[in-house]
């Protein structure tokens, strides 16, 4: 109106002026019905005060779910597939006062066909939750074990008739396993190869004829009785291969010289 986009005022502009509507209270929450908020029993008939904070979401399923993966924890290992598909997947037609049985579903049921199972039990069949919980778990466990015997006797027969299946992921880290500790048993030898290598030099021990074993002194006091001289200079023993005679500083500046007195 003020930039003369409509020239005539509506009917109820001055009647909206004169009585305008009541604001919202800030941060009110929507209307939310009590399908998916916890069950609380009251205490007093005294309303709550106004607290804007949302209230939790709490579904009965949460709840048998949680049951069943605490009265079964194996299941969470099983392999599921994660990848979404195009499309939402289609409810199955057997549902609501129609399922009374565990086996309409399949003979292989997941546990989340165990969890709807139970809560269908509950909503459209009046049971207890407990009860409901009980029937379904009871089913569930039969036919998982139907399953079982009938896989293993299917295996039974096709490796009778000579099938040959390939190892699984479970085998093949039992074998990565068995390899590892088998290293420990020659890790001593391992450990024994790679000093040895380390090794850079090695001890030659020359072997002089002679006395084999001590004789606590005994042999070398008789040959300095009998006046035999000590031979443990090689320098003064070998022959010279140079004609000219060593001097006795050179002798002195050996490493073989031993201070031989003179008699």
């Amino acid at each position: 109106m003020r930039g003369d986009y409509i020239k005539k005022q509506p009917a109820w502009y001055q009647a909206v002026l004169d009585h305008p509507p009541l604001p919202l209270p800030p941060k009110a929450p929507p209307p939310r019905t009590a399908y998916d908020q916890p069950t609380t029993t009251p205490q007093t008939s005294r309303p709550k005060p106004y607290d804007p904070k949302p209230v939790p979401i709490a579904y009965l399923e949460d709840k048998i779910r949680r049951q069943f993966f605490r009265d079964h924890p194996f299941e969470a290992f099983r392999p599921t597939t994660l990848v979404e598909s195009a499309h939402i997947e289609n409810a199955h037609p057997i549902q609501g006062k129609d399922w009374t049985r565990l086996r309409q579903r399949g003979r292989n049921p997941s546990p989340e066909d165990a969890i709807r199972f139970a809560l269908n039990l509950h909503e459209h069949h009046n049971q207890p939750l407990a009860e409901a919980y009980k029937t379904a778990v009871a089913q569930f466990r039969a036919l998982r074990s139907e399953h079982y015997v009938a896989t293993t006797f299917a295996v039974m027969e096709a490796e009778y008739l000579g099938a040959v299946f390939s190892r699984g992921e479970i085998a093949h880290a039992f074998e990565k396993e068995k390899r590892g500790l088998d290293t420990f048993e020659r890790r001593e030898e391992l450990d024994e190869g790679a000093i040895a290598a380390r090794k850079r030099w090695k001890a030659v021990v020359e072997r002089t004829e002679g006395v084999k074993e001590w004789t606590k002194g005994e042999e070398y006091v008789r040959l300095w009785k009998e006046g035999v001289r000590p031979t443990y200079a090689p320098l003064l023993t070998r022959p010279l291969t140079q004609p000219e005679e060593l001097t006795p500083e050179q002798i002195a500046m050996s490493p073989d010289f031993v201070g031989i007195q003179r008699a």
